[in-house]
């Protein structure tokens, strides 16, 4: 039986281009594509794929919330991060949400085949680039781990992912169906927040998810100011 795969990618001609590599290895099998974060959460609880290979950046939720949902959700599910950017942010922060691989858009068809065989074996994966870059940067004393402020450490996940998307600029109602979660839970999920940071509006959240690095991932930051919802 071959691996099924899903596809997340807001691109077409870069989920074409992925599944022509694919169509020549009979070990793999793609049997469905999304175009947005939340389209591939909801594919992913449906089809069941043995792997997903999502986007770092896409709309409506990014390749990191997606991972986060999937893995939520789907925990044997091994899940492949695509993105165009090698810096350690994005690498750390894919690993994190549990992606099991980290492979550059500029790889190579091979390094993708090693990334998707590794990974279904039980492994993990960097793109060379990735795992030499980070390598240098350790031995060199470079790499340090950026901290959300101390405030933010008493928020569960599940609240560090509602106030990343009220930051973003999304309502109380865009994020409970992003979420899959009840409109009063969400708004929940905000006056806890509140209460815990000590900020009695939407914009004291949302500067403080952007001192922290939250929205770093985002698809498109809203160029508004948040909705009250």
């Amino acid at each position: 039986m071959p691996h099924t795969i899903l596809l997340a990618d807001d691109h077409k001609i870069m989920r074409d281009g992925i599944k022509a590599i694919l169509k020549a290895h009979e070990e793999f099998q793609v049997i469905g594509e999304a175009e947005d974060g939340a389209e591939v959460i909801l594919l992913a609880k449906n089809l069941k794929p043995d792997i997903v290979l999502v986007d770092i950046g896409m709309p409506k939720l990014n390749g990191i919330e997606a991972t986060t949902e999937i893995v939520r959700h789907r925990p044997g599910t091994k899940i492949i991060v695509l993105s165009m950017y090698d810096d350690e942010n994005s690498v750390v922060s894919a690993i994190r949400s549990g992606a099991h691989a980290f492979v550059l858009k500029t790889a190579s068809d091979n390094d993708l085949l090693d990334a998707l065989r590794i990974v279904v074996s039980g492994g993990s994966y960097l793109s060379p680039r990735v795992s030499n870059r980070l390598l240098n940067r350790v031995k060199r004393g470079e790499l340090e781990e950026r901290r959300a402020p101390q405030a933010l450490e008493g928020l569960s996940p599940r609240e560090l992912q509602v106030l990343r998307l009220v930051a973003e600029g999304k309502t109380s109602k865009e994020i409970a169906v992003l979420l899959d979660l009840g409109l009063q839970t969400v708004r929940s999920y905000r006056k806890t927040m509140m209460k815990k940071l000590g900020v009695s509006n939407v914009a004291g959240l949302t500067q403080l998810a952007l001192a922290a690095g939250l929205t770093r991932f985002a698809s498109a930051l809203s160029t508004e100011p948040p909705q009250v919802s």
